[in-house]
């Protein structure tokens, strides 16, 4: 994905942005009627405290409950002028403003009865400042005794503050005890521009006895809080994406932020004036050459491209605008240099492409000739060293090497590493015309994609990375989206490299391969976790009594009968993981017959597997749930199983607009066994859930749909940190 940055606050850009950007605040109902026995009516809304991050939904309704029908208007507020007040929708979603101008503001939102516009209910509002994107950096690994600077963007103006803290956990409920020291707290204030807080952090002289740092930041000392996940360490290792969002000056190294530079969206005010709104970009991922030894920048269509809006020839810059307060090469107070122009992209309009790619000629001196990316090298004086890939056409994906650690080296987090979650995945990844995300292009389907899980494995802005085997920098891949369930678990999309230099090498009429070395070499892993937590799982009462019926059914009997003496140990209630939601009978079988067949579901209720001991069952010491897999391991006849049955329904899965994705990946339940994952999107229920396909297990996973332009959390991209006011309308292009 790449990210967008907002330019300058003007009211006026609240139309530029997507309802869905924001997530509805609160989740009950929040009744409020003054006035109703005039009016006969009231108000009720999900939430009336909240932040600039959040929208709200109200409603309302007659004395009878049922919908009224009325005219929603902002009425007035206390927040400055130029800023505005938001703004709501026809159907009673209200959007705050994109900047406060105090710590708090109140809105009076009025519904006028259609019939009687002199009937009316008021509702306040009270906002509060949120954050305008994710902490910098959103994570980092530091040695003992080192610091890094953090910084946090607010959506107030000339105001504000951040209240920064360490604990254990990312909520800031844990302890702060031994994690580190933070010092030099500032906050620059701008009569146009969003708050920026700074802060340095210090690791402790010890390991922390927690697995990570967490850097947390409170707007104004309130709820609303960001964090920042650090690694510690006692081995000398320290890296942050600070380098990959830098100028690299001449020969920059790959791995860095990069774009377009025609890459931003426009705004024309009523008096014909012309702004740039917000702008987009990505990751210079690596260097590719043709048979005449011509080397092209390789990365996304969406980043060098714009999404097939750009044209050949287009000036590419490091850093990306994003990096660079939105200012193009137009204006002279930029900081970015061409490193390029746009030479080939793949049209995602096109039925016959399969991949999200795009190259980009090189300006003379502008990219390092050898395809060194950032941090992929050793360590040396605490710092990765920038290293090659290894050079050819990438590492074929086989079912011996699925379970291998993957690294990538982007502009937003920086390196992380992670293991192959799926293969043969078809995915459905929404593209717009604009960085803002509101004007739609269009839906393209990708097959035969890999996804990787891991929280910060990626983020927006990481778009284009190339994506290795971590064991000898062999490419297998470039990242391309990403999708999140909004509680820490996330799947990033992963383009093969073999498809990318194929079909890219048609497009220039010369096969491709990547520049690097010919000697392999182990790449450093940094793993963040893989989201979610492992909680024990809380069976509900229902559950139990519906396992309780399947022990008693003549099926789970008769299995009984048929399985070898002492290879169940025991039986439980569960939840399953491969349908949350849905209860799981827990199978305890001896590590003897582990691989013994299990029916995947019993009396109408899937199975979980999960090997242990006779102690272990007599103390109540098993395990509650299935220990997750590490990567991704299937036999090659469990793979080609599955790929037959991907084969089968994917076309019939992918009609249901609820599904996202289908693919090939491991059973949760039982991990020794593959599934069919199904990607659901959030909030939608499928057609069919079916519980197996012709003997497979079918696992879903529920995720928001996939993004390339706006960070995984939704949360609102960052601003520029300088006014564009001074750019003259006719020195740039805007969009189509």
């Amino acid at each position: 994905m790449k990210p967008r940055k907002l330019s300058h606050l003007w009211p006026q850009l609240l139309s530029l942005l997507p309802l869905g950007l924001l997530a509805l605040a609160g989740c009950g109902g929040l009744g409020y009627s003054p006035g109703v026995s005039q009016a006969g009516f009231f108000i009720t809304s999900t939430a009336s405290d909240m932040s600039t991050n959040q929208q709200v939904s109200l409603s309302a309704l007659a004395l009878s409950g049922e919908p009224a029908p009325v005219r929603w208007s902002v009425e007035s507020g206390d927040n400055a002028e130029t800023l505005g007040e938001g703004r709501i929708s026809a159907k009673g979603i209200y959007t705050p403003p994109n900047a406060l101008s105090r710590n708090l503001v109140t809105v009076r939102v009025t519904a006028a009865l259609r019939s009687d516009p002199s009937r009316s209910v008021a509702i306040a509002l009270r906002i509060h400042p949120g954050f305008v994107q994710p902490l910098l950096p959103e994570v980092a690994t530091l040695s003992l005794r080192s610091s890094l600077r953090a910084s946090a963007q607010i959506t107030e103006v000339g105001a504000g503050s951040v209240n920064w803290s360490l604990s254990s956990d990312a909520a800031g409920t844990g302890s702060s005890s031994g994690l580190g020291a933070l010092t030099a707290n500032n906050c620059e204030h701008f009569d146009q521009q969003y708050t920026t807080c700074t802060v340095t952090y210090t690791a402790p002289e010890r390991l922390p006895s927690s697995s990570a740092v967490y850097l947390i930041a409170a707007v104004n000392g309130t709820q609303t809080i960001a964090s920042s996940k650090i690694l510690i360490n006692d081995h000398g290792l320290n890296s942050t994406p600070a380098a990959h969002q830098a100028v690299q000056g001449k020969h920059a190294l790959l791995g860095s932020s990069g774009g377009n530079d025609n890459d931003y969206d426009t705004y024309t005010t009523p008096a014909g004036k012309s702004y740039i709104a917000d702008c987009c970009g990505g990751t210079l991922g690596a260097l590719v050459e043709d048979d005449a030894g011509q080397k092209f920048i390789l990365s996304n269509n969406h980043v060098f491209a714009e999404s097939d809006q750009a044209k050949i020839g287009d000036v590419i810059d490091q850093p990306g605008l994003m990096d660079g307060a939105c200012i193009p090469l137009s204006d002279a107070s930029t900081r970015l240099h061409a490193v390029g122009r746009l030479r080939a992209y793949l049209p995602l309009s096109a039925r016959s492409t399969n991949v999200d790619a795009a190259l980009a000629s090189i300006d003379p001196g502008a990219i390092d000739s050898s395809g060194a990316i950032l941090e992929l090298g050793s360590l040396h004086d605490g710092i990765l060293a920038p290293a090659p890939p290894m050079t050819g056409e990438g590492e074929t994906l086989e079912p011996d090497n699925f379970d291998m650690p993957v690294v990538k080296s982007g502009r937003t987090t920086g390196l992380t590493c992670s293991h192959i979650s799926a293969v043969e995945l078809a995915v459905k990844v929404n593209y717009y015309k604009d960085c803002a995300e509101t004007q739609p292009y269009g839906a393209k389907i990708f097959h035969g994609q890999i996804a990787i899980e891991g929280a910060d494995f990626t983020d927006s802005g990481d778009s284009g990375a190339l994506v290795l085997d971590a064991r000898n920098a062999e490419a297998i891949g470039m990242y391309f989206a990403g999708g999140t369930n909004g509680d820490g678990k996330t799947l990033s999309l992963v383009n093969p490299i073999h498809d990318v230099l194929s079909e890219l090498g048609g497009a220039v009429g010369s096969p491709l391969q990547l520049v690097g070395t010919t000697k392999p070499h182990a790449i450093t892993c940094i793993h963040y976790g893989q989201g979610g937590g492992r909680q024990t799982p809380v069976i509900p009462e229902i559950w139990r009594r519906r396992i309780q019926s399947v022990l008693s059914s003549t099926e789970y009997q008769q299995f009984l009968h048929r399985v070898p003496a002492g290879s169940i140990l025991g039986a439980a209630a569960g939840a399953s993981l491969d349908e949350r939601g849905k209860p799981a009978l827990i199978l305890y079988v001896s590590a003897a017959h582990s691989n013994m067949p299990v029916p995947l579901v019993l009396d109408g209720v899937r199975t979980q597997v999960i090997v242990s001991t006779p102690a272990a069952i007599a103390q109540g010491k098993a395990p509650r749930a299935p220990l997750p897999p590490n990567g991704l391991h299937l036999s090659p006849s469990s793979l080609a199983h599955a790929r037959q049955i991907a084969q089968r329904y994917t076309g019939q899965l992918m009609h249901d607009p609820a599904i996202l994705g289908v693919g090939v990946a491991q059973s949760l339940d039982h991990p020794s066994e593959a599934a069919l994952l199904v990607l659901v999107e959030v909030g939608r229920i499928p057609r069919h859930q079916p519980t197996t396909l012709d003997g497979l297990r079918v696992r879903y996973l529920h995720l928001q749909r996939f993004h390339v332009t706006r960070e995984r959390s939704q949360q609102r991209p960052a601003p520029s940190s300088c006014s564009l006011s001074r750019i003259q309308p006719s020195t740039w292009k805007p969009q189509d």
